[in-house]
């Protein structure tokens, strides 16, 4: 051979021994690194193949077969990092499918930092899941009936932060109106024309309020409310119902017991006994119980949500709130009614619009601000004129009648007054709790329900429930597991058995239809 011929060949058996040996080495490698640590991720292989390459320069320049091996390694490195890649997210994948086929990775890292940040990880326990088992998933942004969690998991709402967004999440209107709003100021903590504005919208349509006075939330308005019942009738005692919530102020967090208690206990730490000891309970729909308590105490009011929400779906029956405003004018109490929930959401004019009973002082909340923090009390002008600083009791508070939730309460009342609003409401909603039932009947389950406009609940026993002691006998184990898999088919609703559900204006018929096939898939594997 001639000595070019020569030097050809030896480069050649050179790199082709370089390609054996590096393919070798990077198998002996791999198998080791597979082994030690087989979750490596496709960037910890792109570092390994960069190291690789910048490792060998003196090589690939001595033959020119080295550069394809190294190369070629690379790639080895590059394909066994992607298959590592693959694997972990079929290992996600699975664990996923063991949930109902969706992941919720991020939800559960976001709610793990959360629990050593906030108690239970939450801001207001029913968000926790406690009553249905597993984590819950995490919010990341809301548009119309919809929600999406920070996986990009989307679902069907039907809680709607729990009643507020029943023109339906992040309406435009609505948006472009706090947009404005906001470059004028956010707070001004002082008068606003637009607290005028809401406060007569708010009294023209509600029968029972002549004046209103503005707050933050539901539970400060219920506070507020009692204080006022108190110092107007110049009585302590007041008489709640079995399952009804009215806020965490103290004197509401009496338990309720397996009959009429004649003497409130705290239902909650640090909630002393005399703070309870002038609330006394009655078993919602039953009149004969309310009546007793009224003749052997001096009542300053009885208080009552007109429909019961936050024990599941509880309505009454009209003959009931006729024989409260009976007995209540008797007896020389007020009747209050907490509408915190059904305030514009059964009706224009709430419960006491729809089932033609007027109390003398309502509470409200929720829809009236339009998804922002808000709250309010109202009654008869003599009652109210007792609040200061027109009299003397006392209440007040920094950001009520905040402009950015007057704001929000003007557009989404427009919204709701044009025609048709609850008309629609109250044919989706029983389009969805009757497919729902019907699902149940199907396939064997005990389930009972009902709807009123936009409010709906079921409860999984036979019923009727008509009170608290009826909703307990209500299977929640079996409803915990209907609720999760629901939510893994996309449908998001009242993590608990003891809280109504809610529809919109943005829900859709293919949205109701989209939810009962989803119920009777689930109704056929529970």
């Amino acid at each position: 051979k001639t000595g070019v011929e020569f030097l050809f060949s030896c480069t050649r058996t050179y790199a082709m021994k370089t390609e054996v040996a590096t393919f070798c080495a990077i198998g002996a490698g791999c198998a080791a690194w597979t082994f030690v640590a087989p979750s490596v991720s496709a960037s910890d292989g792109n570092q390994v193949a960069r190291h690789l390459r910048a490792a060998q320069p003196t090589q690939a320049a001595q033959a020119p077969g080295a550069n394809a091996a190294v190369v070629l390694g690379s790639a080895a490195v590059g394909a066994m990092a992607a298959a590592t890649k693959r694997q972990s997210r079929t290992q996600r994948k699975a664990r996923g499918g063991a949930r109902g086929g969706f992941e919720t990775l991020k939800s559960e890292e976001i709610f793990t930092e959360a629990k050593d940040l906030m108690p239970g990880g939450v801001s207001s326990p029913v968000r926790a899941f406690k009553s249905v088992g597993g984590n819950p998933v995490v919010f990341d942004r809301v548009k119309g009936a919809y929600a999406w969690d920070v996986d990009g998991n989307q679902y069907i709402d039907y809680v709607g932060t729990w009643g507020p967004a029943i023109i339906g999440h992040a309406d435009d209107k609505v948006l472009k109106a706090l947009s404005t709003q906001m470059e004028k100021g956010t707070s001004f903590g002082a008068p606003c024309a637009l607290e005028n504005e809401l406060a007569k919208m708010v009294i023209d349509a509600v029968p029972s309020v002549e004046m209103v006075r503005f707050t933050n939330s539901g539970t400060e308005a219920c506070m507020g409310m009692l204080r006022l019942v108190r110092a107007f009738t110049k009585r302590d005692v007041v008489v709640k119902f079995e399952g009804c919530y009215h806020g965490h102020g103290d004197a509401f967090l009496v338990q309720a017991g397996s009959g009429v208690a004649t003497l409130g206990l705290p239902d909650s730490p640090g909630v002393p006994k005399g703070a309870t000891t002038s609330t006394l309970c009655a078993q919602y729909n039953n009149l004969e119980s309310v009546e007793e308590l009224l003749k052997e105490n001096e009542v300053a009011a009885v208080i009552l949500e007109p429909v019961v929400g936050n024990s599941g779906f509880i309505p009454p029956t009209k003959e009931f709130l006729e024989g409260l405003r009976e007995l209540t004018t008797k007896y020389g109490a007020l009747l209050v009614f907490d509408e915190v929930m059904t305030g514009f959401r059964i009706a224009y004019g709430g419960a006491q619009e729809h089932f033609g009973v007027t109390p003398d002082v309502t509470t409200m909340g929720k829809v009236i601000g339009g998804g922002l923090p808000v709250g309010a009390y109202g009654g008869r002008k003599d009652i109210m004129e007792m609040v200061a600083p027109a009299g003397p009791m006392y209440q007040a508070g920094t950001l009520s009648g905040n402009p950015l939730a007057m704001t929000a309460g003007i557009e989404t009342l427009k919204r709701l007054k044009e025609p048709g609003s609850y008309e629609y409401l109250d044919k989706i909603t029983g389009k969805l709790i009757n497919g729902i039932l019907d699902a149940a009947k199907e396939h064997g389950h005990q389930v009972c329900g009902g709807h009123i406009s936009g409010m709906f609940g079921f409860f999984f026993c036979e019923g009727p429930v008509t009170c608290f002691a009826d909703a307990t006998k209500s299977d929640t184990e079996k409803f915990a597991k209907w609720h999760r898999m629901m939510l893994q088919k996309g449908i998001y609703l009242a993590p608990s058995q003891y809280e109504a559900g809610f529809t919109s204006l943005a829900h859709t018929e293919e949205d109701i239809d989209r939810t009962i096939a989803a119920a009777k898939e689930v109704f056929a594997a529970l």
